[in-house]
C-alpha cells in the first residue's frame, strides 16, 4: 500500500475511529488473521458480545475478569482486543511495553460514560470515610481513583473481603451495586450509572414470552434492573449464565443479557434452545452497539496496521494499576 493512500487512511482513523480500507472481497480474512498472529507474534482477546465471526477467530473468550487474568499473563507482543475501549486500556495498563489495538477506536461504553472521572473525584471527596469499590467497566480515570476494581464474577467475594463496618462506594454500576447490596446484606453508597444494553430488557415481552415457552428457565446478569432480576430463575457473570446453561437440566432458556453471549451457549449445549430477551423497543433483541462496531474486517486491518492503538499516561497507568492488581490477587487467591 503506498504512503498516501494509507496517510489518507490515517485520517479517516482520526474521524471514524477505525482504518476505513477497501478489501479484496475475495481476501480469506479466517486465513490472513491467522498468518498475522504467527508474523506479530499476536493474540486476539474477545469478549463474549463480540459477533460470532470475532468469537471464532480468537484466541481467548471470556467475561472481563477472564480477559483481564488473559490479559495479565500474556506473552504475545501484540494484544488485539476485540471488545471495547475500557477493556483496551485494562490490557495496557497490566502490559505498558506491548502494542494493544483495538479495531474501533470508538468502540465506548455507555455505563462507562456515565461516570465521568472530575464528577466521581468530587463525590468520592464528599465521602472521605469510604473505601471505592468500582465495577471494571469505567475509564481508567475511574479505576485511578478507585481502591479495588470487582467484575460481575467476583463483586461478592471482593465487596465481603471488607469488614462489615467498613462503608463503601460502588461505581459506576447501581443495578450491579444493588444486587450485591441484597446478597451481602450490605448498604453500599451507589454512583448513579448503568448499562444500556442491561436497562431496557421489556418485562411485559419477557412475561409473553415465559407464557410462550412454560419450561423455559430466565437467566439474567445482574446489571440488569431489580423487577427482572426478582422473575429470573439464575443470576450470574456472563460466564457464570453460560456455565449454568451447560451443567443445568432444563432445554430452554430466555437470556436477559447482550445476545452475543447466544453463540457460546449455542456451540457448548446445542440440544438447547436459547432465546434472547427482547428489549422495549422494536428489535427481536439486544445487541450492544458499542460491541458491535468491531467487525472481522476491522480485526484484520488493525491487526495489519498496528492501529488504533492504546496510548496511555504513565501516571495514570500506574495509578490505575494497583486496585486491578487488588482485585486479581484476591480473585486468585478465591480460586476465581
Amino acid at each position: 500500500m503506498s504512503s498516501t493512500i494509507l496517510d489518507m487512511a490515517k485520517e479517516e482513523l482520526d474521524q471514524n475511529g477505525f482504518l476505513d480500507l477497501e478489501l479484496d472481497p475475495e481476501l480469506d480474512l479466517f486465513a490472513e488473521i491467522e498468518k498475522l498472529k504467527r508474523e506479530k507474534n499476536a493474540v486476539i482477546l474477545a469478549h463474549y458480545y463480540q459477533e460470532a465471526d470475532i468469537q471464532d477467530i480468537a484466541d481467548y473468550i471470556g467475561d472481563s475478569l477472564g480477559l483481564a487474568q488473559e490479559a495479565q499473563k500474556t506473552n504475545a507482543d501484540m494484544i488485539v482486543f476485540a471488545g471495547v475501549h475500557f477493556m483496551a486500556e485494562t490490557a495496557k495498563i497490566l502490559n505498558p511495553s506491548k502494542k494493544v489495538v483495538i479495531p474501533d477506536f470508538k468502540a465506548g461504553c455507555s455505563l462507562s460514560d456515565s461516570c465521568p472521572p472530575a464528577l466521581f473525584q468530587k463525590f468520592k471527596e464528599q465521602h472521605p470515610d469510604h473505601v471505592v469499590v468500582s465495577y471494571i467497566n469505567c475509564s481508567a480515570g475511574i479505576k485511578a481513583l478507585s481502591d479495588v476494581i470487582v467484575t460481575s464474577s467476583n463483586a461478592r467475594i471482593i465487596v465481603e473481603s471488607f469488614p462489615k463496618e467498613q462503608k463503601i462506594i460502588f461505581a459506576p454500576d447501581k443495578n450491579l451495586g444493588a444486587y450485591i447490596n441484597k446478597v451481602t446484606g450490605r448498604n453500599m453508597l451507589l454512583w448513579n450509572g448503568a448499562c444500556m444494553v442491561h436497562e431496557i430488557f421489556s418485562l411485559e415481552k419477557i412475561t409473553k414470552l415465559k407464557h410462550q415457552h412454560p419450561n423455559a428457565k430466565l437467566i439474567a446478569h445482574p446489571e440488569c434492573e431489580e423487577p427482572l432480576l426478582r422473575m429470573a430463575d439464575y443470576i450470574g457473570s456472563t460466564t457464570g449464565l453460560l456455565k449454568f446453561t451447560k451443567e443445568d437440566t432444563a432445554t430452554e432458556y430466555i437470556v436477559a443479557t447482550e445476545t452475543g453471549i447466544l453463540h457460546q451457549m449455542e456451540k457448548a449445549s446445542p440440544h438447547k434452545k436459547f432465546i434472547p430477551a427482547p428489549p422495549d423497543n422494536s428489535c427481536a433483541c439486544n445487541d450492544c452497539p458499542h460491541m458491535k462496531r468491531n467487525t472481522l474486517e476491522k480485526v484484520y486491518l488493525c491487526m495489519k496496521y498496528g492501529m488504533p492503538d492504546i496510548i496511555m499516561d504513565e501516571q495514570l497507568r500506574l495509578a490505575a494499576k494497583k486496585p486491578i492488581d487488588r482485585m486479581l490477587e484476591i480473585s486468585a487467591a478465591a480460586g476465581l
